[in-house]
């Protein structure tokens, strides 16, 4: 905080952002530093716009017509591997229910869980679907919950959090109830009467406050609150750290999987060597598959490597459907009713087997990136310089080329632009959750990509940004932007508004 003397001098330096001569960038790069302590970005940091930025997923990119969906198949992906990728569509499209029934392939669902299919909360690929009232339950949005460490405990090193004792890792608030499905009593009535039951339900309230530009523009930004209603299963831990989590889209996700691992270790700095004010570093979590820590990529704070992990969590968290990776159902100890229910294991000992789960990971892996719009406006063009010059890219690393594969050669070595560098970065207190991750702190959050983010409105009425979908724009995203970000945000907001919008439509184009 600067007292009445710094203040002063402070205002006297700015006034000389207004003298003739000062480029564009100087002022801004003054403006940040003098609010901040920082700038990002140089003047001469824009490079020409190539023809490969249009393909954004390189040949796998794909057209939004003749209606825009994030859960298209990859353009390039050969023919002989599309029935497969159908097959996977179905399975992460229709519902999965309760056991036994008729059908084998398709039971084990919950007996607690969150949706009854993948697509179910990934609506056309898209993001979920945040509630703008408080009397709606929360669906395609979900709670992670754990506890802290306390002296000489240790944190699970295959889940990278304690979990809240009672109610696991993740909030199910959703059963196999009968009284649940057909919403006749609430959770903790139901589970007084011997049944399964939800966890609890999941209700947000609304805080709502006005950011003003130095300009006189004003924006209104909204956080949520979360509140927990008819815990079926007891009062939740006193110091229960809580997560507001909203479904991601899923596309383009087999292409960051192929990016070499030395190309975002070379963007890391968790030491801020360079003093840029950028310090992103890497997460390490555990992968089922190689029993072993390795660096995470995927989730909102990177806490999955690959994809086969990234799809074995779901159906086991999301759905309470086990399978090789997460053999378990979603039931802890305090939980009998859910333990005594009947599963859908096969043969295998799992509710999903090896074959099917890989049909759903590969359908995943070839959800294509959709192409650019509008790279040709000369308001995109002049938002793209912006983007640079403000130091959004410092984060938001604009361009890939994957990696060899022989198993999806389709793609590999493809020139991609998910504007993202893949690391965990300190976002600010605004945007912390308190709730640390295997390596990442409750303030730190994986740089999400921005490819396809001007398109989620269109996919599935889901402008709904940021890990817990409170901003409702990329204006808001942007106004977030705190920690790491702050003199990224700084240069955002003295720009003209003519400027902003620029930069914001040029977002929207990716």
């Amino acid at each position: 905080m600067q007292n009445a003397e710094q203040r002063t001098d402070t205002v006297k330096k700015m006034q000389y952002l207004s003298k003739p001569g000062m480029s564009r960038f100087a002022a801004l790069c003054l403006s940040a530093f003098l609010l901040t302590g920082g700038c990002s970005g140089t003047a001469t940091d824009v490079p020409p716009p190539e023809d490969a930025e249009l393909l954004p997923g390189g040949a796998t990119t794909t057209s939004i017509l003749p209606f825009p969906a994030l859960d298209k198949m990859a353009d390039n992906l050969p023919a002989e591997l599309k029935a497969d990728f159908y097959a996977g569509r179905a399975l992460a499209e229709q519902p999965w229910v309760k056991a036994p029934t008729i059908t084998t392939a398709r039971d084990g669902l919950g007996p607690v869980y969150n949706a009854r299919a993948c697509l179910a909360c990934h609506i056309r690929g898209g993001k979920g679907r945040l509630p703008d009232d408080s009397n709606t339950p929360l669906f395609n949005v979900f709670l992670r919950l754990s506890i802290p460490a306390d002296k000489g405990q240790s944190v699970d090193e295959t889940l990278g959090v304690i979990p809240e004792p009672t109610y696991g890792d993740q909030l199910q608030t959703q059963s196999i109830a009968l009284a649940h499905q057909l919403r006749r009593d609430t959770p903790d009535n139901i589970a007084a009467q011997g049944d399964v039951a939800p966890e609890a339900y999941v209700y947000i309230e609304w805080e709502k406050s006005t950011f003003t530009y130095p300009d006189g523009q004003q924006a209104e930004l909204r956080q949520p609150s979360v509140d927990i209603r008819y815990p079926a299963y007891g009062a939740l831990h006193p110091h229960t750290l809580m997560s507001l989590r909203n479904a991601p889209a899923i596309h383009g996700m087999g292409l960051l999987e192929l990016i070499p691992q030395r190309d975002i270790n070379a963007l890391a700095d968790p030491d801020d060597s360079n003093h840029d004010g950028i310090s992103g570093r890497i997460n390490q979590v555990w992968d089922a598959v190689q029993q072993k820590s390795v660096p995470g990529r995927f989730g909102l704070k990177a806490n999955r490597p690959n994809m086969d992990m990234v799809v074995a969590s779901a159906f086991a968290n999301d759905i309470g459907i086990s399978n090789p990776l997460f053999p378990q159902q979603p039931c802890t100890d305090n939980q009998p009713a859910c333990a005594r229910q009947i599963n859908g294991n096969g043969e295998p000992g799992f509710e999903l087997p090896a074959a099917l789960m890989q049909l759903v990971t590969d359908f995943s892996r070839n959800l294509a990136v959709p192409e650019r719009r509008d790279a040709s406006d000369p308001q995109v063009h002049q938002g793209r310089t912006l983007f640079y010059q403000s130091g959004c890219q410092t984060c938001h690393q604009p361009s890939y080329t994957t990696g060899d594969s022989a198993e999806f050669p389709h793609l590999a070595n493809q020139k991609i632009w998910p504007y993202s560098d893949l690391l965990l970065h300190d976002m600010g207190a605004g945007l912390a959750d308190k709730r640390p991750d295997f390596l990442a702190s409750g303030s730190e959050w994986r740089t999400p990509p921005l490819w396809g983010a001007g398109l989620l409105g269109r996919v599935n009425g889901s402008n709904s940004y940021l890990h817990d979908g409170r901003a409702r724009s990329i204006e808001e995203a942007i106004l977030w932007h705190g920690g790491e970000a702050t003199a990224v945000r700084q240069n955002f907001i003295h720009l003209t508004k003519t400027e902003r919008q620029a930069l914001i439509k040029f977002v929207e184009s990716l």
